[in-house]
């Protein structure tokens, strides 16, 4: 008997903790939607459970999972690429001005790429003008656009790639993405020393969800910030006697609003998904079509 006493007691150990957690979960349900769990993180951020750049990240996260290559991509007019019959120097120029580690290589027209050439392989070339460019090339990558970046990650982490030309439907070249593009949808922009700090700010202020055209905008974010993101107009008058959109909302409705009101601004439908009794935190932003 006294052997059975354990497993009696696991068990009912296990019970008690499957009722316990039945019970938080009927007191305190979890959200039911991307929308409702968007907004549980920017109460924890409001409450200080997690900090402003912890919840862009996690935003950064679910977002994954809602979109694709295509989204991300650099589009195929913007790519720098590289001329497979172009002598050594003008090759150099080229990665010494777009400053890229990685370069897709074509033959005769720009959508016929034939393989990808490190930026450091180039410079064997220089040290033995005899080696074959062909010969440096490694092999190129190619996802369709409709590729998942959940999905697109792990094999860029699977197979230890980083670039990747993305194809459209009808098998032409699209665009070509990087670790770093899915990478920077998390962490937002990955600066280097040549950048500058406003891209920063203006990531962790507006942020895109993961529904139709709606954006996660900060109560502290510029008129002229979202002036030029959404490409909207405010009256001088607007500009001169307030700087944020948190401020001009609150004026505009004569008091600082509750989580679900709205109001609409310059063309764009501005919804409370968080504030305080001072200020409003988080806005949903939609454009008004």
């Amino acid at each position: 008997m006294l052997k059975n006493e354990p497993l009696y007691d696991v068990r009912m150990n296990s019970d008690s903790r499957s009722f316990l957690r039945k019970i938080a979960e009927y007191l305190h349900p979890g959200p039911d939607s991307i929308a409702e769990l968007f907004a549980t993180l920017e109460e924890a951020e409001d409450k200080d459970l997690i900090n402003a750049q912890s919840l862009a990240m996690l935003e950064g996260v679910l977002k994954l999972s809602h979109m694709t290559a295509g989204d991300v991509m650099v589009a195929a007019p913007r790519m720098d690429l590289l001329n497979i019959d172009a002598d050594f120097d003008e090759l150099l120029h080229v990665v010494i001005d777009t400053a890229h580690s990685r370069f897709p290589v074509f033959e005769r027209e720009r959508d016929n790429i034939i393989g990808i050439l490190l930026a450091k392989d180039l410079l064997k070339r220089q040290r033995s003008p005899d080696i074959n460019l062909r010969a440096l090339l490694r092999p190129a990558v190619f996802v369709p656009e409709s590729k998942g970046l959940n999905d697109l990650l792990t094999d860029f982490r699977g197979k230890r790639n980083h670039l990747a030309l993305v194809v459209d439907e009808f098998g032409k070249t699209a665009g070509l993405i990087t670790i770093e593009d899915i990478l920077e949808e998390i962490v937002g922009e990955i600066e280097d020393e040549f950048d500058t700090e406003d891209g920063e700010s203006a990531s962790m202020n507006i942020v895109s969800l993961p529904e139709d055209g709606a954006y996660r905008v900060s109560g502290q974010t510029t008129l002229v910030a979202l002036s030029e993101a959404f490409d909207c107009e405010f009256t001088d008058n607007e500009l001169d006697q307030f700087e944020t959109i948190g401020g001009l909302v609150a004026h505009r409705m004569g008091h600082v609003p509750r989580k679900g009101e709205d109001h609409i601004v310059a063309g764009l439908k501005l919804v409370v998904l968080l504030s305080t009794s001072g200020s409003i935190k988080w806005f949903r932003a939609t454009r008004i079509v």
